[in-house]
């Protein structure tokens, strides 16, 4: 980059004349203004390469070899022969001035003898000077300072008129005054003594404890916790312990149980929000017991149950909110827990003056009374159970030992025939009341009633079946009886008879009554087994009609009983049995 004075266009024709007049000197002008322009042109790379020395204005600045040309060229009218860049700077005096940070307006009111009449001039109502009646914003009084000239306000401050740039308008610390930081620093410095006292104080009482138990017990494990612990620091002189950072040798909380199924652990927000170890019996050998436990400590609790008082009483007609009037709410549940004990204690004493009975009420415990009991307990040195009281067993969050209606036992305690029912009586009904023993030898009763009813249904039924068969079986003995008739006389013709023969004829006349016996069980067997297989076909159109139904529409039968299944029924279920693998089954039900 190279300068060039850019002149006005008079001196440009005067020195174009002169160069008219000499012709001889313009040529070899024209010869050095080429060599001139090469080595112009050289400096210039020189410069932009960082081997020569920049080029200086007229205030020995440094000027920057980058910058275009367009830039660095002062116009004509200038009237610059130097390199410069002062015609792209602006100028100061059509800069604006702006106020300092250090000028703010002023508060409050000057310090200093304050007048004791009234001035001329000064606001009618104050009697101050620093502004008329019209803009006092003292509460106006009976009579002005005008006509008393008691009790003169000071004189407030001149404010200055300060002219803010963009960025002042919008400082939120301007006009700040830092001396006004030092009363933080003292009230802060005030509550640390006041915390190092109570630290102090508290040390010394337990140090007293502490010595009262070791003259007590020289129990070395009990002072394990004296120890120095990393990440803590011992002060000799304030006598206070400062923990500074966590400790690391501390288990985080996801590794105190690595159960899955063990209280959720949220990696994002690190927090866990129940107890890890709940339900195993080692709740309280640490000393993290789950997030929400914050949630149900301190006052939690009690503020859930002010705002359920108050949309309690919303409902009621009574307008109030636990945000907006927390004071008059506490009043009112305080009311209204008073009332209701009121009310109680009314409707108990109410009850004893008819009834009678205090004096069961008042009386004291059994400890109390005897001033002694039979639990022994032993402790080791370490305040471990050795012998004594067992440890309670863990409940769970279900109702247990609550009995209903008089049982001694729970549903389900007891199993017949297919049904559920109490230990304690033997009753299969859910809401049924306890009968004790007497139930149970009802029950036992009905049951055998129900045999022998049982039975004598099926003897009259096979009698049925008997009587129904006399004839088939007259009319079968009647060929029987022929038969061996004709037998007979074959027998006796023959002359070489002999006694065995009589007597084979008799076992044969046995065995053929015998035949007759078992051919009529066989008939009473197949006439049930028949009645079994309709019974069935009519059991099976009930189950068809069944599920067609709507199932909130189908009844439901508690008094279903279970029995072992005779042979008949057996067979009877065998004969009605669909066969997958029969090929012909599907048109069985045709």
């Amino acid at each position: 980059m190279s300068f060039t004075p850019n002149l006005p266009p008079t001196i440009l024709a005067q020195m174009a004349k002169k160069e008219e007049d000499e012709d001889g000197e313009a040529e070899q002008g024209k010869k050095k203004s080429r060599e001139e322009y090469k080595k112009l042109k050289e400096l210039e790379e020189a410069r932009k390469a960082g081997t020569a020395p920049a080029m200086k204005d007229e205030e020995g600045k440094d000027i920057n070899p980058h910058i275009p040309q367009y830039i660095m060229q002062a116009p004509w009218y200038f009237g610059s022969t130097t390199p410069t860049l002062k015609h792209q700077r602006g100028k100061e005096e059509s800069e604006s001035r702006y106020s300092a940070i250090s000028e703010w307006y002023k508060k409050g009111v000057r310090k200093g003898a304050v007048a004791t009449k009234y001035r001329k001039g000064a606001c009618a109502n104050c009697g101050a000077m620093s502004h008329k009646k019209k803009d006092c914003l003292e509460r106006p009084r009976k009579i002005g300072a005008k006509f008393t000239s008691d009790d003169i306000a000071p004189d407030e401050f001149s404010q200055p008129n300060l002219k803010l740039d963009y960025e002042g308008k919008r400082d939120r610390w301007n006009g700040y005054d830092p001396l006004m930081h030092k009363k933080v620093i003292e009230d802060f410095a005030a509550l640390e003594e006041a915390k190092k006292q109570i630290k102090e104080q508290n040390f010394d009482e337990e140090a007293e404890k502490k010595d009262a138990e070791e003259d007590a017990d020289q129990d070395e494990d009990k002072y394990a916790d004296d120890m120095d612990m990393p990440g803590q620091k011992f002060e000799t002189k304030q006598r206070i312990t400062v923990r500074n950072l966590r400790i690391r040798e501390d288990t985080a909380k996801y590794l105190f149980n690595l159960d899955v199924n063990s209280a959720y652990y949220d990696p994002k927000t690190r927090s866990m929000r129940g107890n890890p170890l709940k339900e195993t019996g080692k709740e309280g050998t640490i000393p993290f017991a789950g997030d929400n436990f914050v949630r149900w400590s301190g006052d939690a609790q009690k503020m859930a149950e002010r705002q359920m008082f108050a949309w309690e009483a919303y409902e009621k007609g009574t307008d109030v909110n636990l945000q907006a009037d927390p004071t008059k709410l506490e009043m009112l549940n305080r009311e209204y827990k008073r009332k209701k004990e009121e009310f109680q204690g009314n409707k108990q004493q109410s009850i004893l003056e008819k009834y009678g009975g205090e004096e069961h009420l008042n009386a004291p415990q059994k400890e109390l009374l005897l001033a002694q009991t039979e639990h022994y307990v032993e402790y080791s040195k370490k305040g471990e159970l050795i012998k004594g009281e067992e440890k309670p067993k863990a409940k769970s969050r279900y109702a247990e030992d609550i009995y209903e209606n008089n049982h001694t036992s729970i549903w389900g305690s007891f199993w017949k025939n297919g049904g559920w029912g109490y230990a304690c009586c033997n009753s299969q009904f859910r809401q049924g009341y306890c009968t004790g023993n007497a139930g149970k030898e009802a029950n036992e009763a009905a049951i055998k009633l129900l045999a022998i009813q049982e039975k004598q249904m099926e003897e009259q039924s096979l009698k049925k079946v008997e009587e129904k068969s006399k004839p088939e079986a007259k009319a079968s003995k009647k060929k029987q009886t022929k038969k061996q008739q004709k037998k007979k006389n074959r027998r006796s013709s023959s002359s070489s008879s002999s006694s065995s023969s009589s007597s084979s004829s008799s076992s044969s006349s046995s065995s053929d009554s015998s035949a007759d016996e078992s051919e009529g069980e066989d008939i009473r067997k197949e006439k049930r087994i028949q009645e079994l297989i309709k019974r069935e076909e009519k059991r099976q159109r009930e189950v068809d009609s069944l599920l067609k139904m709507d199932e909130r529409k189908r009844p439901y039968n508690s008094m279903y009983e279970a029995h072992e299944p005779t042979e008949e029924e057996m067979e009877a279920y065998r004969r009605k049995r669909l066969r997958d693998d029969d090929p012909m089954a599907k048109f069985l039900n045709k």
